[in-house]
């Protein structure tokens, strides 16, 4: 009885010990140039269980193969549960080489290779889908956990979304896309308009307006400096010190003295303004482009004796300029003329007696888009009151002259430009 025992005992440790039905995989490797494989031959796997109900575990083994012999025997997959595959990796030379996949079936003899290796169109991804997969075991969303709710909490398109465009997130918490010119900044808020808001803007070499005769010290800019450190004042090309050479007030610039500018000087001014707005930068009140004394001439045909340079880009459409001006003459034996030019037109021409001692008159000139109307008023100690009106073409976008000449009707005699003042009217 005992021995019976023991004999039962024995074939249910040997039925134990048996393990899974291994099928042998055995072949001869080669390379391309027909030179035989060496190195290794990695497998692993993921745990299933096999036919025969032996549980395999997640494990891989390695397999040395030498002059291309190579011999492994593993657990058949087509019957396992579920279905998995052998992932394989060939080794040599310290590197991978290639890799592949394996599904083994159940056989009694040796198989190549061939007989297991899976096609690559069917072979089986990391995810665990074959490579040809067209998606027809695909997955309903509603068996994905949170999937609903995450797409939900995303935000939408709107009717405005348009592609190719900035996307904001408008009030009902939908896409839109913002509209605007190509230029413009989107604002915080989702609304765009021109970038940077006010901007500084850089003027650069622009000629100072006023009288060059070696006694006016008082000159102008077209607008005021921001910073007023900003002004670089430069004098036949060299750098003016400010608080030694000028101060500035405003728009105004004013020589100190032993810097007055003599005649013939080159008067440059670069600085940067505080808004490339024009209107920002626009001067609201009177603005004196030019003043100052005169020169004087004993010629007997028209000579200059005084003259004002207004820079480019300082007359606008609407302006207004104000010219004053006043004459001496010296001599009572004849008499004399004056005339003011507005760049090519003349605008006041008074010839006076000799009984004239003084002559005094205004002129104004009201800016148009394009040339403007004149007018003046002007008198002498016994010249009787005049007026005029009329029309200038000259072109004042590039700058403006307005010069004052004069005459004599005798020789020995001269006629003086004591003072001028021209003002810019917004």
């Amino acid at each position: 009885m005992v021995s019976r025992l023991c004999f039962a005992a024995v074939l249910v440790s040997s039925a134990l010990a048996a393990g899974p039905a291994l099928t042998t995989i055995q072949d001869v490797l080669y390379k391309a140039d027909g030179t035989r494989f060496n190195g290794s031959v990695t497998i692993s796997w993921n745990s299933f269980q096999a036919a025969d109900n032996s549980s395999i575990v997640t494990q891989s083994t390695t397999v040395k193969v030498v002059d291309g012999v190579f011999r492994v025997q593993l657990a058949p997959t087509t019957t396992a549960v579920p279905q998995v595959y052998y992932s394989v990796v060939y080794t040599s030379d310290g590197r991978v080489q290639f890799q592949e996949t394996w599904s083994v079936p159940s056989s009694g003899q040796a198989l190549h290779i061939r007989d297991v290796r899976v096609a690559a169109a069917t072979a089986p991804s990391s995810s665990g889908t074959s490579a040809g997969d067209t998606g027809t075991n695909s997955i309903p969303e509603s068996s994905v956990v949170g999937l609903i709710a995450d797409l939900g909490s995303r935000p939408l398109k709107g009717v405005s979304y348009a592609a190719g465009s900035v996307a904001v997130v408008d009030p009902t918490g939908m896409l839109s896309s913002v509209s605007g010119a190509p230029s413009d900044c989107v604002h915080v808020d989702g609304s765009s308009g021109p970038c940077g808001g006010m901007q500084p803007s850089f003027i650069d070499s622009e000629a100072l307006s006023g009288i060059v005769d070696g006694a006016n010290n008082l000159f102008g800019i077209s607008t005021v400096p921001d910073p007023v450190t900003s002004l670089a004042i430069y004098r036949n090309g060299v750098l003016q010190k400010a608080g030694q050479d000028f101060s500035v007030t405003g728009s105004t610039v004013q020589f100190l003295t032993g810097a007055t500018p003599q005649p013939g000087d080159t008067l440059l001014a670069s600085y940067r303004a505080d808004s490339q707005d024009p209107e920002a930068q626009a001067i609201t009140s009177p603005q004196v482009l030019c003043s100052g004394s005169g020169g004087n001439t004993g010629s007997l045909t028209l000579a200059n004796i005084g003259s004002c340079a207004v820079p480019p880009g300082v007359l606008q459409p609407g302006d207004r300029l104000e010219i004053h001006f006043d004459a001496a003459h010296q001599g009572t034996t004849a008499g004399f003329s004056v005339e003011v030019d507005w760049g090519g037109t003349v605008l006041v021409h008074r010839d006076a007696a000799a009984g004239d001692a003084l002559m005094t008159g205004t002129a104004g000139a009201a800016i148009q888009d394009t040339g403007a109307q004149l007018s003046s008023q002007s008198w002498g100690t016994v010249l009787p009151f005049a007026a005029t009106v009329g029309t200038a073409a000259d072109d004042y976008s590039n700058g403006l002259s307005i010069s004052f000449q004069g005459k004599v009707a005798q020789s020995g005699d001269s006629v003086t430009l004591t003072n001028f003042t021209v003002v810019r009217i917004p």
